[in-house]
């Protein structure tokens, strides 16, 4: 059996990926089988080291000043003031700046004298100091150390693409796919060099929806499905198999009534929002540590708006418009969301570094745009992408379905909404006031917590919500399916279980996120990781890998039912979210991998199901 010489938990200098670099790190235990240490950087970078690339804290050293200057010059001897030509000057520069290049590197220690004291830390140290009076020489031996500087990082980057192999470095196996740790090394400082995280460390997370060739596919297909879906549904054979209706003519798209219509609403929202009412809620933690606040007053909002529309209504309002320019409507809301997504991404670029995100920094254009730069974009107080989650496009979905009611009894002639109409309304008004009355759960989502805000999700909350999750709706003004009581009965419990176990992972999966150290959720059995965070391996968490996904199935399911098996076309909803679910868990799964590395292998095999137990 080979010796292991470091121990799980030992604090030791691991080298940096293709640098001469060393940076503290813990080990997290030894593999026998491929003689490599698992060690995890101050960022959270796990990585798998051969022992020659460890070494222990007290092997490392920073040169003193003093021995730099005792090459150039016994103690005793006297120095010399004398004139210098220029190129002399230079050269002695050089030698000067390269001693301070030096004195700032970390360096393995030769001898084996054991002082802790000094080698408890880096110290800082300085350059020698130039004792010339000649004002010139110091300007020039200044930008001659700043060349020397530049130089010394590009050749640590060189060292870095030769030396691959030799260090023998590698990510975690557990990794998968995923593309490997990029880092942009900082020039050296003239005064020190601090023992810290990995420098400028950027982690660069795997590519979602296709890559960069994706994001153009995307770009085009959603908005042509939504127009597709918009104007099939208007057939009288609303048939997926039916060859597209022809497109109407321009006009027929634009109505500034319309967009006046849609900007109205989203300001309307806006003054809900920002009114001093509700409690101000705080974030996850950003990687700077910060916590955002947020207004959560989303049931307020709603509230308000119900009675605002029902007193339109009561005016004469004629809310049927909504049914009569459903496809101005959309395209105005189109419009909105592209003009709000070049504004993200132009401001994007004039944000700080910690402000964006890493998913979406990937370097393209195109890509970044459609992910979204930056994370959590904000007019003062004002935070754009919590705001649009969760205001005008949901709240919006209430009023469109209300308005499809009120237009299936002008077209049916009824003097009340059919059954059908009714269970869908009242379903997805649940789902929607449950999620503004727990609002404050949605800053725990991967939505807030990881994506930026960019067309993908303005796109999203303003047309994709409020235009396609409607189609039930929609589809029932000029189709109403009968349905007898026993059927009524069984959709209804349908919804209630879905609805039961959506509400109590999430409530349970958001309490523990916000204080795992909650005494009403000591009873749930978790797995320490090495971020210091701890997995649920029980209640509903372990039963399920995601059982609030497994809620929304059930209840979109219910919402499908009353549509009848007529079209597949009302079944829309039901259809995507099966592929958004798993796709969502696709993305969750990499991601914690990366991020909790043999934690999450053993989490996987504690709760072997993802979303269906025994099924998937």
């Amino acid at each position: 059996m080979p010796t292991v010489k470091y121990q799980k938990g030992d604090m030791v200098m691991g080298r940096w990926p293709g640098s001469n670099l060393y940076y503290e790190v813990k080990v997290l235990g030894f593999d026998a089988n491929e003689q490599l240490y698992t060690v995890i950087y101050k960022d959270g970078t796990e990585l798998e080291l051969r022992e020659q690339d460890i070494k222990s804290i007290l092997g490392f050293q920073v040169r003193s000043r003093s021995r730099s200057r005792s090459r150039s010059r016994s103690p005793g001897r006297p120095r010399r003031s004398r004139s210098r030509s220029p190129a002399r000057t230079t050269r002695r520069t050089s030698s000067r700046t390269s001693a301070a290049v030096a004195t700032v590197a970390i360096t393995e220690r030769k001898d084996t004298k054991k002082d802790e004291d000094r080698l408890s830390s880096l110290q800082e140290t300085k350059a020698p100091e130039n004792n010339s009076n000649n004002k010139h020489e110091k300007t020039e031996e200044n930008n001659t150390a700043n060349k020397v500087n530049e130089k010394s990082a590009a050749m640590v980057e060189a060292e870095a693409e030769k030396n691959q192999g030799r260090y023998n470095l590698r990510r975690r196996k557990d990794d998968g796919e995923s593309k490997p740790v990029e880092t942009k090394l900082e020039p050296l400082e003239k005064k020190d060099a601090k023992l810290a995280a990995p420098p400028a460390a950027i982690l660069s997370t795997p590519l979602d929806f296709g890559g960069k060739m994706g994001a153009y596919f995307w770009l085009l297909f959603l908005p042509a499905w939504v127009l597709f879906i918009v104007l099939q549904v208007n057939q009288e054979d609303p048939s997926l198999t039916n060859v597209p209706p022809p497109l109407p003519p321009l006009e027929a798209f634009l109505d500034a009534q319309a967009l006046g219509f849609v900007l109205l609403w989203i300001l309307f929202q806006v003054l809900l929002y920002i009114l001093p009412v509700g409690k101000l809620s705080e974030g996850m933690p950003l990687r700077s540590g910060k916590r955002l606040k947020y207004r959560t007053n989303g049931f307020f909002a709603i509230v308000v708006s119900c009675v605002v529309v029902a007193a339109a209504v009561h005016l004469g309002v004629d809310l049927t418009y909504i049914y009569s320019n459903f496809l101005q409507l959309a395209v105005a809301s189109f419009l909105i969301s592209i003009l709000l997504s070049i504004y993200l991404y132009v401001r994007s670029h004039y944000a700080a570094p910690e402000q964006l995100a890493l998913g979406g920094s990937s370097g393209n254009m195109v890509y970044d745009f459609f992910k979204g730069h930056e994370l959590n974009p904000r007019i003062k107080d004002f935070d754009l992408k919590f705001f649009c989650e969760m205001r005008p496009g949901l709240i919006g979905w209430c009023l469109v379905n209300f308005a499809m009611a009120l237009a299936e009894m002008k077209v049916q002639g009824l003097d009340a909404p059919s059954p059908s109409m009714i269970l869908v309304n009242i379903f997805q008004l649940l789902y929607v006031v449950d999620g503004l009355w727990n609002e404050e759960a949605i800053l725990t989502t991967m939505d807030l917590m990881h994506d930026g805000f960019g067309f993908m999700l303005a796109f999203g909350d303003l047309v994709w919500v409020p235009f396609t999750y409607t189609l039930q709706a929609y589809y029932l003004v000029t189709r109403p399916t009968p349905l007898s009581l026993p059927a009524i009965a069984a959709i209804i419990t349908l919804k209630l279980v879905g609805f039961y176990i959506f509400r109590k992972s999430n409530s349970e999966k958001n309490a523990f996120r916000r204080n795992p150290a909650d005494p009403n959720l000591s009873h749930l059995k978790t797995i320490p990781t090495a971020t210091g965070k701890s997995l649920l391996v029980s209640g509903w968490w372990g039963v399920v890998r995601h059982p609030n996904y497994l809620g929304d199935l059930l209840m979109a399911l219910a919402w499908s039912l009353p549509c009848g098996f007529s079209h597949i076309l009302p079944w829309y909803y039901m259809i995507y979210f099966i592929i958004l679910l798993v796709h969502r868990d696709s993305r969750d799964m990499s991601e914690c991998r990366r991020k909790y590395g043999s934690a999450w292998d053993e989490y996987c095999r504690t709760v072997r199901y993802r979303i269906i137990p025994r099924v998937y």
